[in-house]
């Protein structure tokens, strides 16, 4: 009689908690700047137009960084720390050295580099991870990897993001005078500094990454493919041959990051004088209600990872497309919600559908995209992939002021009220994505 052979055993959690674990201290470098940036461009001195100019950095470097350091990663391999490993390191320690550095901003040239510096180092760190768990794990567990990705995103963003609150109301830290960057928000980049850090260690101690099966001849192959030259080429052969998964995600990509960049350039400031009727930055209302956005968005992403586990059961039932459609029109109607509510407390009620969306945007496209890229390219293709997400925010950086000043008489509450509809508009596109097999 013949055995069946047995069936792999699934990735502990516990491994798959260290593997991702890094995730929770980038998140604090990314929360921290999305819920308190257009903040302090203002305390600055910055007006409405100018906000999305001065969030630049923060596409522009990843459209650059992405796809280079997923290239270099795929070619890597450092006997102790592996493929993946030595790039969390490095952007880990320059970001948090500009976390440290971004409170002590005195002009508005000043947080703006500090913020290309941040956002170049974040996403240093950041790709990898993303390649990292593809490489570690096989196609049925990937979503289960992205999931704890998710889950640690929203664990990071849900603590980032109310720090200035905690500090104020729960530590009694007391804030400097008007117009000046608080003194809360000062300290929140410092303790975000720390578990940066922190947190990327925890990964790079804890998890060992698997050689190429055959190392010698992938250090022939990339010996024969060193170079700019061959890099670029190389990543030009990966876009003109995307998978069909890949190129209609992209689409979905696009309309789901222009809604979501234009609740992170405007939300808090469309709290404090939409929701608090603050005047201006002068406006001591105006701080309260920059606080109250920060706790908002650390209620969406407490729903993130309240939700992260929930959605791969779901995707299992009825499919990663129409699971990621329900999430992003959840979104679409949190957002849209802000501009009706009757008191600030129903903002967090706005945030459950926005909590949702954001849960799956970042664990159901790259599920979807994993099993649709060829072995071997996958930190290039992750890269290539971030394309569609940096270029809408490029798009709204360098047009979306004409479009505050023309179409929406400088309007931050109907700026978060079009991000919403684009999240609509996403959901409608990722119904077209066939599975990676077609």
């Amino acid at each position: 009689m013949t055995s069946t052979p047995a069936a792999s055993p699934r990735t502990p959690w516990g491994a798959l908690w260290t593997m991702s674990f890094g995730f929770l201290g980038i998140q604090f470098g990314w929360g921290l700047q999305m819920a308190n940036m257009s903040a302090i461009y203002e305390y600055l001195g910055a007006t409405p137009e100018q906000i999305p100019l001065l969030w630049l950095a923060a596409p522009l470097t990843g459209l650059v960084v992405q796809p280079i350091v997923g290239h270099l990663s795929d070619r890597t391999w450092h006997p102790v720390l592996g493929r993946r490993r030595p790039y969390f390191l490095v952007g880990a320690i320059l970001s948090s050295l500009a976390l440290l550095a971004m409170p002590s901003s005195s002009a508005l040239w000043m947080a703006a580099g500090l913020l290309w510096i941040l956002d170049a180092s974040i996403n240093i760190a950041m790709e990898p991870f993303r390649a990292f768990v593809a490489d570690l794990l096989p196609p049925t567990e990937r979503a289960r990897g992205f999931a704890m990705q998710s889950f640690f995103i929203g664990v990071g963003a849900v603590v980032a993001s109310a720090l200035p609150w905690i500090l104020t109301n729960w530590l009694g830290v007391v804030n400097s005078g008007t117009g000046a960057i608080p003194t809360t928000i000062r300290l929140s980049f410092y303790l975000g500094a720390a578990a940066f850090l922190g947190a990327v260690l925890v990964t790079v101690v804890t998890t060992r990454e698997r050689p190429p099966a055959d190392l010698a001849a992938f250090r022939r192959e990339t010996a024969a493919t060193a170079g700019l030259g061959a890099g670029a080429r190389a990543i030009v052969q990966a876009v003109r041959t995307m998978p069909l998964v890949m190129r209609r995600l992209a689409l979905v990509q696009v309309a789901t990051w222009l809604g979501l960049f234009c609740m992170w350039l405007y939300f808090a400031p469309a709290v404090a004088t939409g929701v608090f009727g603050a005047t201006g930055p002068e406006d001591p209302r105006f701080q309260e209600g920059v606080e109250w956005a920060g706790l908002c968005f650390s209620a969406y992403s407490l729903v993130t990872f309240l939700v992260a586990f929930a959605l791969p059961r779901l995707a299992a039932r009825r499919g990663l497309q129409v699971t990621h459609a329900i999430a992003l029109l959840a979104g679409a109607a949190g957002l849209v919600s802000v501009a009706v509510v009757p008191s600030p407390a129903w903002l967090l009620l706005s945030m459950v559908g926005v909590g949702i969306a954001w849960a799956s945007t970042l664990s159901m496209p790259y599920a979807m995209l994993a099993n649709a890229i060829p072995e071997g390219k996958t930190g290039m293709y992750m890269g290539i992939f971030n394309f569609f997400i940096v270029i809408p925010e490029i798009l709204a950086s360098l047009g979306f002021g004409w479009v505050m000043t023309h179409l929406l008489g400088n309007d931050r509450m109907l700026a978060v009220v079009a991000g919403g509809a684009f999240l609509a508009l996403a959901a409608l596109l990722v119904l077209r994505v066939p599975r990676a097999e077609a």
